[in-house]
């Protein structure tokens, strides 16, 4: 492993890489602390500590996760990339139920450039939208137990705000662009998962405190405690990399044809249908819907929905029951939005390739549609029990929450599976090179 990182400097397009990728990522870091102006940090973040406590977790509480603590802060990149994941969602969405985006999709290179500019149009309408209201709602101080958190509201500070934080989002939007073309690839998803790590170093923190290494009788975690967290923080780790790897291969077989005095096909292939088709969509989604009526408890003094936050507070039988049946739906959900078993099939029957057993056309779409049907519930289980891993370790070993994150849930789905995606990139550049790469699987064919 030590002799592959030495060997990651020793390419020079792939050191570059890496240096302007760690750059673009500490600039993104760096402008997580710079304050929208008009507003009172402090007492914002008091707010914000009071509501992590109260509610035991609200809409502000993920947003904030993915814009690396930016939200609490209020800077001028509060509003994250979560503008960008949520245009990118809502496009995708629309290209499966409206035709012409459909037709768009298929034009190979310029429709994804197409689909590209109509995402980055949607972020900057959702992100004028979102500032505006954030806007109306820090100038309200009844919002905020009767704190002012603007001293000087108006439209002055309203357009302000809307123009930074729109200017932000647009900025980290860039900066994941640049990721994309001059660093190592996967630049969103690399500033999403630099937003989540900036969180661990707050999280061993805490836990330190709670070890207290300096005084053995104050110390509220015992030494058998930590061992079992650091084997289950692992296991966890190993089964989220099995789970995310997953698959299940369909194989294909193309028909020989004879063109001329040439022989095309007759070669064998595989279809990869991965056991988690969905990805972290489902656990965003369900945790949008399910954190929604604390959230509105933190802002409507309404006792109904005070009842419902309650019912629904992390930790109770009926958030946990809620929260996996939510990811098990929106699994299926989303499966059958992005995966479309027609299309392959059709395909696959216009270059002569068919699956042994199974006659091509419509009979192929339904065996594929029915292998994913089945192989998604595990994929949709295990994404339920790693979602509310973090609440049951969070009660049963009496940590807090911030540590317990690290243990299941979005953020480590999205790091180790950002992580598989970037260690595969760098492989490649690796192996084109002739250096042994991370996922090593034997020798390199063709080497002697």
């Amino acid at each position: 492993m030590l002799s592959t990182f030495a060997n990651l400097f020793k390419i020079p397009d792939l050191k570059k890489k890496i240096l302007m990728t760690a750059m673009f990522i500490a600039i993104y870091r760096i402008g997580a602390f710079i304050p929208t102006p008009g507003i009172d940090g402090g007492k914002l973040a008091q707010f914000f500590d009071n509501m992590a406590k109260t509610q035991g977790g609200t809409l502000f509480g993920m947003i904030n996760m993915f814009s690396g603590g930016a939200i609490q802060r209020l800077t001028i990149f509060a509003l994250g990339i979560m503008p960008y994941i949520s245009a990118s969602i809502i496009l995708q969405l629309l290209t499966a139920v409206i035709p012409a985006l459909e037709r768009i999709s298929k034009e190979g290179e310029e429709g994804r450039k197409k689909i590209t500019q109509y995402t980055r149009y949607g972020t900057i309408i959702l992100s004028v939208i979102q500032s505006f209201f954030i806007a109306l709602w820090l100038e309200n101080p009844a919002r905020f137990q009767g704190m002012q958190v603007v001293p000087f509201p108006g439209w002055a500070f309203r357009i302000l705000t809307v123009i930074t934080l729109t200017s932000g989002t647009a900025f980290i939007m860039w900066l994941g662009e640049q990721i994309q073309e001059y660093g190592i690839g996967n630049g969103i998803s690399l500033i999403i998962t630099a937003g989540i790590i900036s969180r661990l170093p707050a999280a061993i923190y805490q836990l330190v405190q709670l070890v207290n290494p300096m005084s053995a009788e104050k110390s509220q975690i015992d030494p058998f405690t930590l061992i079992l967290m650091a084997v289950m923080l692992v296991m966890v780790v190993l089964a989220v990399v099995a789970i995310t790897q997953g698959q299940r291969k369909i194989p294909i077989q193309y028909a020989k044809r004879v063109v001329g005095r040439k022989i095309y096909g007759g070669q064998s292939t595989f279809i990869p249908l991965r056991v988690n088709q969905a990805g972290v969509i489902p656990i965003i989604f369900a945790q949008s819907i399910i954190l929604f009526p604390a959230t509105i408890a933190g802002l409507v003094p309404s006792q109904a929905v005070q009842n419902i936050a309650t019912m629904l507070t992390r930790g109770t039988i009926v958030y946990n029951l809620m929260y996996s049946l939510l990811i098990i739906f929106f699994c299926y959900f989303y499966t059958a939005i992005t995966f479309n078993p027609i299309d392959i099939s059709n395909n696959m029957k216009r270059f002569g390739g068919f699956v042994p057993g199974i006659r091509p056309g419509r009979q192929t779409a339904e065996y594929l549609d029915f292998i994913m049907t089945r192989i998604t519930l595990p994929g949709a289980i295990f994404l339920s029990i790693i979602a509310v891993l973090p609440t049951i370790v969070s009660h049963a070993l009496k940590i807090p929450y911030l540590v317990a994150s690290f243990f299941g849930g979005t953020g480590l789905l999205i790091i180790v599976g950002v992580m598989l995606d970037t260690m595969r990139q760098i492989e490649s550049h690796l192996l084109v090179r002739h250096y042994e790469g991370f996922m090593k699987k034997g020798r390199i064919r063709g080497r002697r």
